[in-house]
């Protein structure tokens, strides 16, 4: 930068600072395709009503989504943060367990729900905030997704991932927690 041919040290420091943004670099621009699919598996997870933990999931082919979820009690039920989950309303329970007595669906059995079997097909992608349970896992496998990505490890976790590996289903772990504007 010159302003009439001489350039001054407030102007080589505006574009040292200018560089250090690094403004030209695609992933300032655009996020990879699982940073955007982990964004709305985040996303999603704000929509649930469940007082113990609130995850969401995004499932994928062909890097686009065929259906999103969150966990939360069945439709036309008191909502969990309402008290419509005795498990998720008592105290003392430790994470993973009890979990026959959770009325919430899970995240992965929503996105499972509204995508349906014909919808998923060969080449999915499942991602998801939180490890699947095992309960999540056996319904993964039994879908057809090919590969499960998630953020957070969660109680039955060598469980879970045991039944998706039986399965034929690549799991990783998404090492990159997203940042999301908070509005």
């Amino acid at each position: 930068m010159t302003l009439y041919g001489v350039e001054s040290e407030s102007d080589r420091h505006v574009a040292r600072c200018l560089k250090e943004l690094k403004l030209k670099t695609k992933r300032r621009y655009r996020p990879s395709w699982d940073d955007y699919f982990m964004k709305l598996a985040y996303l999603a997870a704000e929509r649930s009503n469940c007082v113990k933990r609130r995850v969401g999931c995004v499932l994928t082919r062909d890097k686009r989504v065929i259906a999103t979820g969150y966990n939360g009690t069945p439709k036309g039920m008191e909502n969990c943060s309402d008290g419509g989950c005795p498990r998720c309303n008592a105290t003392g329970n430790v994470s993973g367990t009890s979990l026959d007595r959770c009325l919430c669906l899970h995240a992965e059995e929503n996105t499972l729900l509204e995508a349906g079997r014909e919808r998923i097909g060969e080449g999915a992608i499942l991602y998801c905030d939180t490890c699947p349970c095992l309960t999540c896992a056996i319904k993964i496998v039994q879908c057809g997704i090919s590969e499960v990505v998630y953020a957070k490890k969660y109680a039955t976790d060598s469980e879970s991932l045991a039944i998706l590996s039986q399965g034929g289903v690549t799991t990783r772990i998404y090492s990159r927690l997203p940042e999301i504007a908070v509005v």
